[in-house]
């Protein structure tokens, strides 16, 4: 009898907190929090026209803010809304936190994982990652997931616990400049000390590299298919990690040009 009075006294309770006033300013709270949080993506990427060398550094302040927005004024819109007694929070804190342990783990696993993301810092918005097969930039670390920008301009969602996990390979960590690799193959009897030149010559003059560091190759002996070559690895930094492709588009278009004009050349089928 006494387990019964004690769940209807309960009921009445949370029937008490949640009348109609206090669910129409739940409602208002959300909606306020929701257009905040919009403002302020708004206010970021006019930042980001204007001041496109803080692009980084606008887009990790908006990602830690909107983290906070949601996360804080959720609960601050809950408490000052109900306003609920003491030992209904307690009650109510550990009954969810067993049911979402049973029921919500992995969700609970990805939005812990999304605070030690925000705090560990393995990569930042902005940088190019490798994650698996998935290359791309991260335009944005939210409460459950990871949303990365592949360069065919697909949004992929990745939940925030496999980046705990698996391994992830960051491009720039966090720096406007970025390394690019480029491969050139050319036959074993060709001028190095000339195609090296012309190389280097073409990556120089490019309006997307990013002068201020250096252009390297490794040069080796490969084999492609059934043929023998010579493969130039250019390694060289674009100035803005959002000019990658059209960096090495850039370059790769006109050294192949240059290698053909001055009849340099390529890779030789070997005949069985």
């Amino acid at each position: 009898m006494n387990e019964n009075g004690d769940i209807v006294s309960d009921l009445a309770v949370v029937i008490d907190l949640f009348n109609a006033y206090a669910i129409l300013l739940l409602i208002l709270g959300g909606l306020f929090l929701w257009a905040l949080n919009w403002g302020l993506n708004r206010l970021g990427h006019s930042l980001m026209e204007r001041l496109p060398s803080r692009r980084f550094l606008i887009l990790q302040f908006i990602t830690l803010v909107s983290f906070l927005i949601y996360t804080l004024g959720t609960g601050a819109l809950i408490l000052g809304v109900l306003n609920p007694p003491r030992e209904f929070i307690l009650a109510a804190a550990g009954s969810l936190a067993v049911a979402l342990g049973f029921a919500l783990k992995d969700v609970v696993a990805s939005l812990v994982a999304g605070l030690l993301l925000l705090f560990d810092r393995p990569f930042q918005v902005g940088d190019r990652v490798q994650f698996g097969d998935t290359y791309g930039e991260i335009v944005a670390i939210g409460l459950r997931a990871v949303r990365l920008q592949t360069l065919d301009d697909n949004l992929v969602t990745i939940p925030n616990s496999l980046f705990i996990t698996d391994a992830v390979a960051s491009g720039n960590a966090g720096a406007l400049d970025m390394m690019v690799v480029s491969d050139f193959h050319v036959a074993l009897d060709a001028d190095l000390e000339q195609i090296e030149a012309l190389i280097r010559e073409v990556v120089v003059t490019s309006r997307y590299a990013y002068l201020k560091k250096p252009v390297t190759f490794a040069i080796e002996e490969v084999e492609i298919g059934n043929a023998l070559a010579i493969r130039f690895r250019t390694k060289a930094y674009v100035l803005d990690v959002r000019y990658e492709t059209a960096f090495r588009s850039d370059v790769v278009v006109r050294v192949t040009t240059l290698l053909k004009e001055r009849g340099i050349p390529r890779p030789r089928i070997l005949r069985g």
